[in-house]
């Protein structure tokens, strides 16, 4: 019997012990696995509803966002200008002055030469591209394929109709509508990049007033490598894009293929679009010259763009780039289709930078070489 007897504070204690795992009882359901799975699950809902309440807010306004992220861009590319100016003594509102009219007149200069390059070579081409079409049709014909008389006809019956009919000109006032935006938005990207180079650092101050400590020190440093990723980017990539655009005008202009100046400047801006945009260039310009000069033409422009390109990806691109500016090839793809189907051209022009400037600020997370735990490389010995 002595072994069943308990003293008095032996009893009390086993009544708090009793009394303590019944408080804790219901929430023991959250300490296993499955438990620990299931508050991820919901931490994991919370964080998607988050970024999908943010992503529709930046649609809902572009008008303003992508103004913001472009002067962004552009401030951070300026940036050593400015910095340049300033140690020698130029005032800060004629050194964001004349920065600014020299980004005003870039962007207005390459607005100018396409339509004039346009508006010179488009009678030329409308009508080689008239001739090539009559060959097609008869080379169609030879083989039995071609359509007929009345079938043409037809055709362009419809096209009329649809010009005089109530669906192209609400077409017509949409593409109103949208220069209107982009006038709008043109005049919002400048007063902001006004700013932006005037203000930027102590616009980034303000900012991280609340923080102190090592939060405040993460800031900083999140601050200087954003503007040092996307200025590197956006300077590496401009350089390659001209070299690029050179070269094929180059290559066009021996070939003697309408609109040469045109599809060289297009080949410069879509050069910001990484992997896609030297392909959609190659293309866009072999069938201008598959119309104007045929077939044997188009194989030599091809030749021409797939030569530029491999001299840009082999020696130009490591050189400009460096690899802290270098994403796989699968990262850039992912970016590319988000963007493109979050903003159009204008998200996929953006996209990579982007994700560039994310992917720099894990790298400084904890520290100036120090990444994020999460992103560090494991040693293979911690394996």
């Amino acid at each position: 019997m002595g072994l069943f007897r308990r003293g008095p504070q032996q009893i009390e204690l086993t009544t708090k012990d009793v009394e303590l795992t019944a408080k804790r009882a219901p929430w023991s359901l959250w300490s296993d696995t499955f438990g620990q799975l299931a508050i991820r699950a919901v931490q994991l809902i919370v964080v998607v509803a988050v970024a999908g309440a943010i992503i529709f807010a930046i649609q809902s306004l572009t008008l303003v966002t992508i103004p913001l992220v472009i002067a962004l861009i552009l401030a951070s590319a300026f940036a050593p200008v400015m910095r340049w100016m300033r140690r020698h003594g130029v005032p800060s509102v004629v050194a964001t002055l004349l920065t600014l009219l020299a980004v005003v007149v870039l962007l207005g200069a390459a607005s100018w030469l396409i339509v004039w390059a346009v508006e010179n070579q488009w009678d030329d081409l409308y009508a080689q591209a008239e001739d090539g079409v009559t060959e097609l049709l008869a080379w169609l014909q030879s083989l039995g394929f071609s359509p007929d008389q009345k079938q043409i006809d037809e055709w362009i019956a419809s096209a009329q109709e649809f010009v005089t009919s109530s669906q192209f000109g609400s077409g017509a006032l949409a593409g109103v509508s949208a220069v209107a935006n982009f006038v709008t938005g043109f005049v919002l990207l400048v007063t902001i990049l006004f700013f932006f180079l005037k203000d930027g650092p102590q616009m980034w101050e303000f900012l991280l007033r609340p923080f102190r400590g090592s939060h405040y020190r993460r800031g900083r440093r999140i601050g200087d490598k954003t503007v040092t990723v996307l200025g590197s980017y956006v300077r590496g990539t401009a350089t390659v894009a001209f070299v690029d655009a050179v070269g094929i005008l180059i290559g066009l202009l021996i070939l003697q293929v309408p609109l040469a100046i045109p599809l060289a400047v297009l080949v410069f801006v879509l050069a910001f679009i990484p992997i896609v945009g030297a392909t959609l260039a190659g293309i866009l310009a072999a069938l201008v010259a598959l119309v104007a000069n045929g077939w044997v033409n188009a194989l030599f422009v091809v030749g021409v763009v797939v030569l530029v390109n491999q001299l840009e990806g082999n020696f130009l691109q490591p050189v400009l780039m460096g690899r802290s500016m270098k994403l796989h090839p699968f990262v850039i793809l992912v970016a590319l289709t988000v963007g493109t189907v979050l903003g159009g051209i204008i998200g996929a022009i953006l996209a990579v930078p982007i994700t560039a400037a994310a992917w720099g600020v894990v790298q400084v997370w904890d520290g100036t070489d120090t990444p994020a735990r999460w992103a560090r490389q494991k040693r293979p010995e911690h394996v």
